[in-house]
């Protein structure tokens, strides 16, 4: 219990840090003791509740959650975007904007940067600045031919976010996934092909999206995937997908003869890239995401709140 005349003195300190705005180093000269016993006042303030903290800004739930994802899946960093009054498609939009922010100011030292596919990817380039990164080179994660949805291809995304950056860019002139894996075997044996999958393999950064073929699937909405198609995955244990790879709740790649057919990185070569920032939002990709996370197969998440919390509840 505090007598009268220390919580006179802790009150006294208190209200020259707090609302006169004196720093530490000046109260102490003014009290006649060291800088270090005026922190320690000022702790036991609080611990005394004479003073208590209040952050007021609409962010600070946010900020809450991408500690809470930190800490909980070991990542690197984690930005939430807020969702209040939001619609789906400005949400995807908001994303891909905190996406496009992060990249810019958050990736140093990278010279080769690997892109993969997808509609909030498509977003994140779209808000991209134009900067200028002479010595940076993207790289397509996988191939992506043909005339439907081109927009959103991973060849398409590395040659604008390119134009963004001033930069370099490869392109991986394949489809997706081919018909056969003897038609992949003798694709991928090709010097032009080889020679992206390679760059592919020792990207120093690289941004993907997550999908789940069950819910809300791009991959079935522009055809990759049949009906037939994803009853099969959902009985082989697929999870979601990175890159057309596809993954069970662990984050271990399915034996699966749809994964032998797709002409990209592995989530194998995945794992081994420094960082990778997964941008992606909607609370049905739950599911792809934790799997994602258990998997360790991604270091950096971007997503929106709604989805933050629901990660969150579910551990």
């Amino acid at each position: 219990m505090l007598s009268w005349e220390e919580r006179r003195q802790l009150v006294k300190i208190a209200n020259l840090y707090y609302n006169d705005g004196w720093t530490q180093e000046q109260i102490a000269k003014k009290i006649g003791v060291s800088r270090p016993v005026i922190s320690k006042y000022l702790q036991k303030a609080k611990d005394a509740g004479i003073v208590e903290v209040y952050i007021k800004d609409e962010t600070v739930h946010t900020v809450e959650l991408e500690n809470d994802l930190e800490k909980k899946f070991g990542l690197k960093d984690a930005v939430v975007v807020p969702t209040f009054g939001l619609t789906p498609d400005m949400i995807k939009r908001a994303v891909g904007q905190s996406g496009a922010y992060y990249v810019s100011k958050n990736i140093k030292n990278c010279n080769r940067l690997g892109i993969s596919w997808g509609t909030t990817l498509a977003e994140l380039v779209r808000e991209y600045p134009y900067e200028r990164r002479l010595n940076m080179k993207i790289i397509p994660l996988e191939g992506g031919m043909g005339s439907q949805h081109v927009e959103i291809h991973a060849n398409q995304l590395a040659y604008e976010l390119a134009k963004k950056m001033h930069c370099k860019c490869s392109y991986l002139y394949a489809p997706a996934i081919v018909e056969t894996e003897e038609l992949k075997e003798r694709l991928m044996a090709m010097e032009d092909i080889k020679a992206v999958l390679e760059e592919g393999k020792n990207v120093d950064v690289a941004l993907i999206g997550i999908g789940n073929p069950h819910k809300s699937s791009t991959l079935e909405e522009i055809g990759y995937l049949q009906e037939s198609d994803v009853k099969h995955l959902r009985e082989v244990g697929a999870v979601g997908d990175i890159g057309f790879r596809f993954f069970d709740k662990t984050g271990t790649a399915v034996n699966d003869e749809l994964n032998n057919k797709v002409i990209g990185i592995s989530l194998e070569q995945l794992k081994e890239v420094k960082e990778v920032i997964a941008v992606t939002e909607g609370a049905h990709k739950l599911e792809s995401l934790l799997g994602a996370l258990n998997g360790k197969l991604i270091n950096v998440l971007i997503t929106d709140e709604h989805t933050a919390t629901a990660l969150i509840k579910n551990v």
